[in-house]
């Protein structure tokens, strides 16, 4: 595929709309440049051609107003150049907000086989490149453009001849340009890839330094960094070869352009068609050409890079979610009852997860969810917040089916807490919120002392504006989770879904994190994924998964007093041996 104009417009088109004015502005601005230009060499062209009758008067005029108007045309070509950037800067950076709110509306699929960095790259660095595309393109490539017109205009009434060779000649180097400006997109389009690869690598490496240094494998993450920076240079290699034969295709053309100006100057002069001014204005025309040529050659080598960039964010866009909005079913309040009716899910085809899975909980009870690992026990809460959708099977909430309901509002009424607590660099406030400033200080603070976070609390140096890094540095492993736990309680859902949520915590912050957990599933609905028996004995029932089927259900302390209920077994044989 190789990206047009229009591909690239439709990209900015709704973000450049809201700013017509500074269009009109970006306008005047540049065709009042590109016409001064133009008139300028008339007026040197008169003092030449009359220097011997003018008065020195007369000539100091001519002077005085080609120095006054090259000074207004540096001024519209500064304005033009600053509103064509503002104009550019302000459309991407809206395409960016864009791009990263269709990428976090994107399945859990799609990120799963897409890195951050390389998602990073997508949406900053080729943008990046589609920015200097429209600026560039706008105030040098239309602008070279409009001014070739110019000065062919001035040309032909000067002297048809010369406005007839100068069109054939600029008309003969725009259509090779045009056709030769492609060869280098897939080139470049690999080389971006490669970056993309690059930058995916360090995220994740980065991200994971302690296990890579104290399992030895820092000469691995070396080895594979150089082999991903060998095919960054290879693909650059086969781009810049394609990128010079344009230059040199560019530059030879120009050479004979000015090779036919001098003959034809020459040859008019000395048969009495033109004067010394003409001769003078014709030539100034010819390297004022030179530079937008030149500049429209190297416009045509960065379309390439451009031009990749362009089709990688077209593909982006046009990647669509499998798991779509409901229309708006509502999810009562107060706690819900769940229910799978016939559930299955695979994450890759024929591999299945989970297998005809069926389950009636209801509201406000709690279930405790065990099975060995890769059972499905994770699988099953995402399903519940629709960050997948079952391929086969229904699941309800208080009898509303979960498709029926708008994300925003099954999200609001359930709510996952994991193991991994993802805090944000930003205010405390922030990050128990997560960034929703309709809930008042007042309720946050509540909510605090209730959760036992009191002593923290007053330890921040500026309360709910202390500003926290990134991962939560400085908060103990408790403290972030109690930080989740609180995030729940703001939010009030009817179904919470704790996923091993104290499996890596010391018996003592357990102790604290149970009385939180308690208070937690107060008159709420719960499903508990665990691997510890701390936190089974809260269930009401219990559900133990094996290969994706419910290999068996049922009350608790039914099963609990059962010899022959693998729960029973659980028991006696020790839950976290058998199910590690």
């Amino acid at each position: 595929m190789k990206a047009t104009f229009k591909q690239c417009w439709d990209l900015l088109a709704r973000h450049i709309a809201p700013q017509r004015g500074r269009f009109v502005l970006l306008t005047v601005l540049l065709l009042g440049s590109i016409g001064l230009q133009v008139v300028n060499p008339q007026i040197v062209r008169v003092f030449i051609d009359a220097s011997s009758s003018r008065t020195a008067e007369t000539l100091a005029a001519a002077a005085l107003a080609f120095i006054g108007i090259a000074l207004f045309q540096q001024v519209a070509g500064v304005g033009a150049t600053y509103v064509g950037e503002n104009v550019a800067w302000t459309a991407t950076n809206a395409l960016r907000a864009e791009l990263a709110r269709h990428c976090l509306s994107l399945d859990m699929a799609f990120h799963d086989g897409h890195a951050p960095g390389e998602m990073i790259e997508r949406i900053d660095g080729d943008v990046a490149q589609l920015s200097t595309l429209f600026s560039q393109l706008v105030i040098r490539v239309i602008g070279n453009v409009l001014l070739m017109l110019g000065i062919m205009m001035a040309l032909l009434l000067e002297d048809w001849r010369l406005g007839v060779i100068f069109a054939l000649f600029a008309t003969t180097l725009l259509l090779v340009l045009n056709r030769i400006r492609d060869i280098a997109v897939p080139y470049q389009k690999v080389r971006r890839q490669a970056e993309a690869d690059l930058f995916g690598f360090l995220e994740e490496r980065l991200a994971g330094t302690e296990d890579i240094r104290s399992c030895g494998a820092v000469e691995y993450v070396l080895r594979r960094l150089y082999q991903l920076q060998y095919a960054i240079m290879k693909s650059d290699y086969a781009a810049s070869a394609m990128d010079m034969l344009i230059s040199v295709t560019a530059g030879a053309l120009l050479a004979a352009g000015n090779i036919v100006a001098i003959v034809a100057g020459y040859t008019l002069y000395r048969s009495g068609a033109i004067t010394i001014g003409t001769v003078y204005v014709m030539i100034y025309y010819i390297n004022l050409l030179t530079q937008p040529l030149h500049e429209l050659a190297h416009h045509v080598e960065s379309f390439q890079t451009i031009g990749a960039s362009v089709e990688r964010l077209i593909e982006l866009r046009r990647v669509e979610r499998t798991v779509q909005d409901g229309p708006g079913a509502t999810v009562p309040n107060g706690p819900l009852s769940l229910v799978f009716d016939g559930v299955s899910f695979a994450y890759v085809e024929h591999e299945s997860v989970l297998q005809d899975l069926s389950l009636h909980l209801r509201p406000a009870r709690v279930l405790g969810l065990l099975g060995r690992t890769g059972s499905g026990k994770t699988t099953l809460a995402r399903l519940v917040m629709r960050l997948y959708d079952p391929t086969a099977g229904r699941i309800a909430l208080d009898g509303v089916d979960a498709r029926q309901a708008t994300l925003k509002a099954l999200r609001q009424r359930v709510a996952l807490v994991t193991q991994d607590v993802q805090l944000f660099r930003g205010t405390v406030r922030d990050n128990l919120t997560l960034f929703d400033r309709s809930i008042p200080d007042e309720r946050i603070r509540a909510v605090v002392e209730e959760l036992e976070l009191a002593d923290w609390y007053r330890s921040l140096p500026n309360g709910l504006d202390t500003w926290l890094e990134a991962s939560g540095r400085g908060l103990s492993a408790g403290e972030a989770q109690l930080v989740a736990f609180a995030r729940v309680f703001l939010r009030d859902p009817g179904l919470v879904i704790l996923d091993e949520a104290s499996s890596r915590l010391d018996p003592a912050t357990e102790q604290r994190i149970e009385r939180a957990m308690d208070r937690l599933l107060r008159n709420r609905t719960a499903v508990i994924i665990a691997h510890r028996l701390a936190t089974v004995h809260r269930a009401d029932e219990i559900m133990i998964l094996e290969s994706g089927r419910v290999a068996e259900h049922g009350e608790r302390e039914q099963l609990a007093s059962d010899p022959a209920s693998r729960f029973y077994s659980l028991l006696q044989a020790g839950l976290e041996e058998v199910l590690a």
